[in-house]
């Protein structure tokens, strides 16, 4: 059967153009020329997107429990001599950490109350002072009432005797029998070795704190407080009684620095990421009025973070938010605000309460576009463009033919 023509061509998808099509005007040279400009800002804008650094963050749930979180800190005391200051930390796990400025982490640096360095040191108070024993070796030092010492007098060698043979060892025995220290007057190990004139001449000092430490990631707290630090049956306690007799001394601070994990020094060059490592650096706290028996406590939620980098670098940190309380240990009313009345709090320092946060954040540097996208978007620039500059060219070629074939036609 033949195919009648006409419904041959209506089937023809690649219909022939049209011979105006070949015709070149103004207009269309203007349209094409605007067309190559827009198209090369878009492809330039494509390119300028894809070269663009961007870090997307990502949370997920922290499995890595198990590891330590490292602990960074500097932090000033004007008015705490280093003699007296003391750092511990506890978690709800039971790990204690004891008298931990004296263990070789950290370095403390004696200031006058001006700020200037007077001396930096790695080593507690009680390893600059010389001790002078006796000469007698039949010497055994009283520990005065702290420890039963009434079996001595039967035993004959001094070694099998309890003796308290120097000023710490006497300040020991005071501890565990939980008596009051102050600044160990009037007892003969002190005064030989000059501990007593030695502490007392730095009451007026203050001290800077700088080290690391590591962490379990639970919860707990980090505590700066006067005295020496000692656990029993009851709990934790220190022997504040120095800093109880001294009303010159205080807890104001300024944290030079305070951060939760590594350092890490590309953190300054990250784009488009919320970094909050250490955002409690530059805190300053000096109240106006005698802050001798206040607490300061900040309360910490750390964030585990991650970075990876474009060079496939991978660093682990941590962020944190704080927030900070003042009170009095007294449980009396706040001099700023009458209607404000504490509870007991026991020891007056400065205290970090941290907990751990279960997510994770990942944080991903990247480019802000994928080539894949970037060559996706070329192809449907330019053929968008061309399109539209088509239709242009067809719209003011036929309004320019209409007008030329009115005139004609008058």
């Amino acid at each position: 059967m033949l195919v009648n023509k006409s419904t041959l061509l209506s089937l023809d998808a690649f219909s022939k153009t049209q011979e105006d099509v070949r015709i070149r005007t103004k207009t269309g040279a203007i349209i094409s020329i605007s067309c190559i400009l827009v198209t090369v800002l878009l492809l330039l804008n494509e390119w300028i997107q894809y070269s663009q650094i961007v870090t997307r963050p990502t949370l997920v749930v922290d499995r890595e429990r198990n590891l330590k979180l490292d602990l960074n800190l500097d932090i000033s005391f004007p008015s705490m001599p280093c003699d007296i200051l003391n750092l511990d930390i506890l978690d709800d796990a039971g790990d204690l950490q004891l008298d931990i400025l004296n263990q070789g982490q950290f370095t403390k640096t004696r200031l006058d109350r001006m700020g200037n360095v007077i001396e930096v040191s790695k080593f507690k108070i009680d390893d600059d002072v010389a001790e002078f024993p006796p000469n007698d070796e039949n010497y055994c030092g009283p520990c005065y009432g702290s420890i039963d010492q009434s079996g001595n007098d039967k035993i004959e060698s001094v070694k099998d005797k309890i003796c308290c043979q120097t000023c710490e060892q006497v300040r020991e025995a005071y501890l565990k029998a939980g008596w009051a220290f102050f600044d160990g007057k009037n007892i003969e190990q002190c005064e030989r070795e000059g501990y007593v004139t030695k502490i007392n001449k730095h009451l007026n000092e203050g001290c800077r704190v700088k080290g690391n430490v590591l962490l379990n990631r639970i919860q707990g707290n980090i505590h700066f407080a006067p005295g020496k630090a000692f656990q029993n049956v009851k709990g934790h306690f220190h022997d504040s009684s120095l800093y109880e007799t001294s009303p010159d001394l205080n807890f104001n601070h300024i944290i030079h620095h305070l951060s939760f994990g590594k350092t890490i020094e590309q953190l300054a060059q990250l784009r488009g990421a919320t970094v909050a490592t250490s955002p409690l650096d530059g805190q300053q706290i000096s109240p106006s009025f005698d802050s001798h028996l206040y607490r300061y406590s900040y309360f910490v939620k750390i964030v585990p973070t991650r970075y990876e980098y474009l060079d496939k670098m991978i660093s682990e940190t941590a962020q944190f938010s704080a927030t900070f309380h003042q009170s009095l240990v007294t449980g009396e009313r706040d001099p700023e605000n009458p209607n404000i009345k504490y509870s007991r709090t026991g020891l007056p320092g400065l205290f970090i309460y941290f907990e751990m946060s279960p997510l994770k954040i990942i944080n991903t540097e990247q480019h802000f576009k994928s080539w894949s996208g970037v060559f996706l978007h070329c192809i449907t620039s330019i053929g968008g463009i061309l399109a539209v500059g088509t239709i242009l060219d067809k719209f003011f070629y036929k309004a320019q033919r209409t007008v030329i074939n009115r005139k004609s036609t008058n």
